[in-house]
């Protein structure tokens, strides 16, 4: 049994809680575990919607901080969990909680973006290995200018899904959720976007 590391954010307590060791939140034994804590909030258990926080909160803060930047991630992770305590009620069993607060995330970026509208959508950080020759150092670089420059001329849609599915490592079932599409639907879209995101990396600069 571990603890796990508690983030500095939101103004969420900060005493320690014991859960199983390598809980990986899309696993089938961390869906149960998160079932069960979910059961527990909603009957008001504090310790259960710690809980909840610290697992989710790896992955909504890097849902947030690619749109809204890191300096404004935390508020909007704050304000996601927020309307999650006040909305547990409409949460339905065995949907995927992980892609609930997504949806929800969706509509808190929403809410933000229309009152700043100066926000400008953050690029995905492509780690480099440990100190690269300069020569491939540079490919590296130009390799990933050049994805992220195709990305950005995908369809906002094209944009999301991509995200939710590669870089949030999401399933069909949770992204078909948190988009109201089905899974196949889901599929078939990311396939055709990343054709799409294909041709446009392998054209030829003007």
């Amino acid at each position: 049994m571990v603890s796990i590391p508690v983030p500095r954010a939101a103004g969420w307590a900060t005493r320690s809680l014991v859960v199983p060791p390598v809980v990986e939140i899309d696993d089938r034994a961390a869906r149960v575990l998160v079932e069960e804590l979910v059961e527990q909030a909603r009957a008001h258990d504090p310790d259960a919607w710690e809980a909840l926080y610290r697992l989710a909160y790896p992955g909504l803060f890097s849902f947030a901080a690619r749109r809204v930047g890191y300096h404004l991630a935390d508020d909007v992770v704050s304000e996601i969990m927020a309307r999650a305590v006040a909305g547990i009620h409409r949460y339905e069993a065995g949907r995927g909680f992980t892609a609930w607060l997504f949806g929800i995330g969706r509509h808190v970026i929403s809410d933000f973006t229309r009152r700043r509208r100066r926000w400008a959508r953050q690029p995905v950080d492509a780690p480099l290995p440990c100190e690269p020759d300069p020569g491939e150092a540079l490919e590296l670089d130009a390799e990933h200018r050049r994805i992220s420059a195709a990305f950005s001329r995908l369809s906002p849609g094209d944009q999301e899904l991509l995200e939710l599915r590669v870089v949030d490592g999401m399933t069909s079932e949770e992204v078909g959720n948190i988009l109201g599409k089905k899974a196949e639907a889901v599929r078939t879209a990311q396939s055709r976007a990343l054709a799409r995101l294909r041709v446009l990396v392998t054209e030829p600069d003007d």
